[in-house]
């Protein structure tokens, strides 16, 4: 499902799908991964991780405990809905009381949809774009 998710134009558009999760990838431990679903119908994908758990992450100056996310809608008709905006604050204030000081997240700084969601759910801009092992980011933080 998540891979044929990344086949459609809109993901492929801000997410790599050129190597496919495998087995070694879900069982790594400093990355939780989600099926989001509404109504019984998985839509979106979702995960969230411990910028601490990679050697120079472009997040490592963050607090101690402090998490990433990165998510798309898989299913394209549930776009502009704000099912995004929905599930993403439903995970940050879950993190929050989990104990994540800071949650942060790293669009595309073209990727104007995405940087509105996490604006409605309290993400501030913290950097200028800057280019990544995984691309060009804007970095983006939300603090409890």
């Amino acid at each position: 499902m998540i891979a044929a998710w990344q086949g459609q134009p809109h993901v492929r558009a801000w997410w790599d799908a050129a190597t496919p999760y495998d087995a070694d990838d879900l069982a790594d431990p400093r990355v939780a991964r989600w099926i989001v679903e509404t109504g019984g119908r998985s839509f979106a994908f979702m995960q969230d991780y411990t910028v601490h758990g990679w050697d120079e992450h472009h997040f490592a100056q963050l607090p101690p405990g402090s998490r990433g996310i990165d998510q798309f809608i898989g299913e394209a008709e549930m776009i502009g809905h704000g099912h995004g905006t929905a599930f993403i604050a439903a995970r940050l204030w879950a993190l929050f009381e989990a104990g994540a000081p800071v949650v942060a997240t790293d669009p595309h700084p073209d990727n104007g949809r995405a940087i509105a969601a996490y604006r409605k759910v309290g993400f501030k801009v913290f950097g200028p774009p800057q280019d990544t092992r995984w691309g060009l980011i804007l970095p983006m933080q939300a603090t409890r």
